[in-house]
């Protein structure tokens, strides 16, 4: 059974180069939410010339939108949203220096070159588990656009958040090297 890897946020260099496609991780620290909308806006105010709500330098970003918390949790479901519906937002903040996001499913080529080139890995969270994953939640605050409800900009504060190593930053990718694994002749 492989190691279970443990990072705690912010990302640094040397720990996203130590990362593998299959590695288990854990995360523990802060981690940002944003969906379709959310990320229109962070790139409009980047080229603009604008600050973001929040410095995506080392930083992680979820792709989810929680169901609302019961009373006493602070999320509610917390499952992962399609990843490529991201994927013409994302090479812009990687260059702004996020080091990481989580999602499900794969990534477009410019999203794995972009990951090489700017030292970035992309997690698989799984599906089907938003329950399972919202008890790794702490804590959640709206930290920029309210109006989007569900899709608003969120804080989380994570313990043992678990994720895999989808894509590392050699250029790997779980999905196709799987594929290709176990693809019978």
């Amino acid at each position: 059974m492989p190691n279970i890897i443990t990072l705690k946020t912010p990302l640094t260099d040397e720990k996203i180069a130590s990362l593998r496609i299959g590695d288990r991780v854990l995360i523990t620290g802060i981690i940002y939410t944003a969906r379709d909308a959310a990320h229109k806006r962070l790139v409009e105010l980047a080229d603009q010339g604008k600050e973001l709500p929040f410095d995506v330098q080392n930083q992680i970003i979820y792709y989810v939108g929680p169901s609302p918390a019961r009373p006493g949790r602070p999320i509610g479901s917390c499952g992962p949203t399609t990843s490529y519906r991201m994927d013409v937002y994302t090479p812009k903040l990687l260059a702004m220096g996020l080091k990481a996001t989580i999602g499900k499913g794969n990534r477009s080529e410019d999203v794995i070159e972009a990951m090489k080139q700017y030292r970035a890995v992309y997690f698989a969270a799984t599906g089907g588990a938003a329950a399972l994953l919202a008890r790794s939640v702490q804590k959640a605050d709206v930290i920029a656009y309210q109006d989007l409800g569900a899709e608003a900009i969120m804080r989380l504060e994570v313990a043992d958040f678990p994720v895999v190593v989808a894509n590392d930053i050699y250029g790997n990718d779980l999905y196709r090297d799987g594929i290709a694994q176990y693809k019978r002749a």
